[in-house]
């Protein structure tokens, strides 16, 4: 059975996540960016924490844990690559290893770029992958330690998973990263109606996260480096994909 999940806003404009299994009692954490939602949601669902799943060791991921052990002890999972700057691990792991939550078996995929170390997990039975700061609604996160050859292998990870996959990124930053792939890609029209929907939604003060593989597949700059559309609208057609890419988030910096 697959995993049923909850979407917890933290913070200004961080997400976290529950994924629980019903048949087990297990429920899963994907990072800490405050302990008071999360130990308000925990109390609205009757859930009972089992582990917390770290990303990355970025103090917006993980700052809210020690209050939250407090009251809902678990175990906590991260990258074996990252242990030195991520809280004290229960289980260190790296790429290719897997965590059971419940009826569901998660694969860690190392998605090193914008820290050297991020993890996500990707839970098939599921159709769920936790990604943070590397694939994101619309974007992707910034190379503070990594670099574009790095982040687009990354994405390419991301990318080659099945296209109904449900991607659980970790920021409300839907609406800039639209208005930023227009200027990328004007004439695509899945982006248009995408970018439409994503007004309406925050006019309604409704998350944009998660969303599906297939739509980022189909509107996302950053994971679109080899269409003609995107090399055209960065002005270098022909150019190898990996390149285009580093000219995008380049450019995304700078806007």
């Amino acid at each position: 059975m697959p995993l049923e999940i909850l979407t917890i806003p933290c913070l200004s404009d961080n997400y976290a996540f529950l994924a629980h299994d019903a048949a087990s009692g297990e429920t899963a954490l994907i990072d800490v960016p405050e302990a008071g939602a999360i130990i308000d949601a925990l109390a609205r669902t009757g859930w009972t924490l089992s582990h917390v799943l770290l990303t990355h060791h970025h103090a917006d991921h993980v700052q809210g844990l020690s209050e939250l052990l407090s009251r809902h002890p678990a175990k906590v999972v991260g990258a074996k690559a990252d242990i030195s700057r991520l809280p004290a691990l229960d289980i260190a792991l790296a790429e290719g290893d897997t965590i059971t939550i419940g009826g569901d078996t998660g694969t860690v995929i190392d998605v090193s770029g914008h820290t050297i170390g991020h993890i996500a997990f990707h839970f098939p039975a599921s159709k769920a992958v936790f990604t943070a700061d590397s694939l994101m609604a619309l974007g992707c996160g910034r190379l503070f330690e990594g670099t574009a050859t790095q982040m687009f292998a990354s994405l390419g990870k991301l990318a080659a998973l099945p296209s109904d996959t449900i991607v659980y990124s970790g920021h409300e930053y839907t609406q800039t990263n639209a208005n930023f792939a227009l200027t990328i890609e004007p004439g695509n029209v899945d982006l248009v109606a995408r970018a439409d929907d994503i007004k309406q939604a925050r006019a309604r003060n409704q998350p944009t996260v998660p969303s599906t593989l297939a739509l980022e597949l189909a509107t996302n700059p950053f994971l679109r480096a080899a269409e003609p559309s995107v090399q055209n609208g960065v002005g270098m057609v022909g150019a190898e994909p990996v390149a285009v890419f580093a000219e995008v988030r380049a450019r995304k910096d700078r806007f």
